[in-house]
């Protein structure tokens, strides 16, 4: 076993330390080569510790929550991807508050406060995140966003210390928050929901369903919305003006139910998908002139 290794081992509770790692079992995408090193600590604590090991080394890293915003290289990550998972998943509801960590799905979420009548999490109940990724990335669907129901974010800081963000310290916008710039992990977030009716929100939620199923490609693996929307554009509109439904790179494909989708049709390897994505680029830049910017966080070596 190599020293960094063996630091990391030191540092976490047994069996919480991978080598070579395939990201594919980690990525909606399903796609992607092994990490050097996948780690899942359960505390703040040992949260920090892989933290100074990695600095203290000069290895990388990189917070993973559901993979459901992440495109990995096949060739894998050069370095540490540290999962805020299973162990970082409770949700405890205090009145008007929901707490929830930063791996819990924001669907359970969702589920949460519709059993204790509060209103305003209807349109996360289909996003595929965690919380840890929504809040720090300000995810939202059809007209609503995690800053219309954040109250804080507890967060660690690169040298180890917890801090505590009103919603107001979090510089939300769209898909961008303070987190990632400086360098913070969410690991918990308080909402405030006002009360409802469990009926009216059960039917917000299922009228959401229905409509996610009829547009939104959810039988193949995708990573979601796969562009951010251009000002005064809409990034499925601009790809099926330039052509591309269902434009195909190896087993990636521009989604035929919505083109806004990149979706691995079967055999798709992240370079497909990667490929892919830059000729859509291409194309929607020489037809009508926009730069489309992708939502998906692309890692590794293409």
């Amino acid at each position: 076993m190599g020293s960094f290794q063996r630091l990391l081992g030191e540092a976490l509770a047994p069996g919480r330390v991978c080598v070579h790692e395939p990201m594919s079992r980690h990525t909606t995408f399903r796609v992607g080569g092994p990490a050097d090193y996948y780690v899942e600590p359960g505390t703040k604590e040992e949260l920090a510790a892989v933290f100074a090991i990695c600095r203290q080394n000069g290895i990388p890293y990189y917070i993973l929550g559901n993979g459901s915003n992440l495109l990995v290289s096949d060739k894998g990550y050069r370095g540490v991807m540290v999962s805020l998972g299973k162990h970082w998943s409770g949700i405890r509801v205090d009145g008007p508050r929901i707490w929830a960590g930063a791996g819990a799905l924001l669907s359970c979420v969702a589920r949460a406060a519709l059993k204790n009548s509060r209103k305003g999490m209807e349109f996360a109940s289909g996003i595929p995140g965690s919380v840890g990724g929504a809040v720090a990335m300000n995810a939202g669907a059809y007209g609503s966003e995690m800053a219309d129901v954040l109250e804080s974010v507890a967060a660690l800081t690169p040298g180890g210390e917890e801090r505590r963000l009103a919603v107001g310290e979090l510089e939300l916008g769209y898909r961008t928050s303070c987190i990632a710039g400086r360098g913070y992990v969410a690991l918990e977030a308080a909402f405030i929901l006002e009360p409802g009716e469990p009926e009216a929100i059960r039917e917000k939620m299922e009228e959401l369903s229905r409509k996610r199923k009829s547009k939104q490609p959810l039988e193949y693996p995708s990573a979601g919305s796969t562009f951010k929307r251009p000002l005064g554009h809409f990034a499925g509109k601009l790809i099926e003006d330039a052509g591309l439904r269902g434009f195909c790179v190896g087993g990636a494909q521009v989604s035929e139910k919505h083109c806004g989708f990149v979706v691995n049709r079967g055999g798709a390897t992240a370079a497909d998908i990667y490929e892919l994505c830059r000729r859509v680029r291409q194309r929607v830049w020489e037809h009508s002139g926009v730069e489309l910017e992708l939502e998906v966080k692309v890692l590794g070596d293409f």
